[in-house]
């Protein structure tokens, strides 16, 4: 059985930085694309990034230059570094894997239970 677990959410300043982790089981990892996701309330989740197995990444425009997306095939772990973080990147942030197609259409088969993050002063 596939499970994501995410952590490293919180409260945060404008300016500010945070990094997120999700940690996967159950799986071969490293055949796997992964990404991260996020809904704030009252809106559609949005496709936040995504790396393939190789190692490619790519990149919402509203987080462009500012998050970074890695791999650990190690650790089994993805990372999202967030920077420069801005009020409107307050959401719930979402760990998801599947093939490159299916995050990028929005049905990965496998999501983490998410971790909060707010950026308020």
């Amino acid at each position: 059985q596939v499970q994501l677990v995410e952590s490293g959410g919180g409260l945060v300043q404008p300016g500010g930085s945070l990094r997120l982790s999700c940690v996967a089981s159950g799986m071969i990892f490293r055949i796997n694309a992964m990404g991260w996701y996020r809904q704030a309330p009252g809106k559609q989740r949005e496709l936040v990034a995504t790396v393939t197995t190789g190692g490619t990444t790519n990149y919402a425009d509203s987080v462009k230059g500012r998050f970074t997306i890695s791999r650990d095939n190690v650790k089994n772990t993805v990372y999202l570094q967030m920077n420069s973080l801005k009020p409107e990147d307050t959401a719930v942030y979402y760990c998801a894997t599947d093939t490159l197609d299916a995050l990028v259409a929005g049905s990965p088969g496998y999501w983490g239970q998410g971790t909060q993050v707010t950026v308020s002063s």
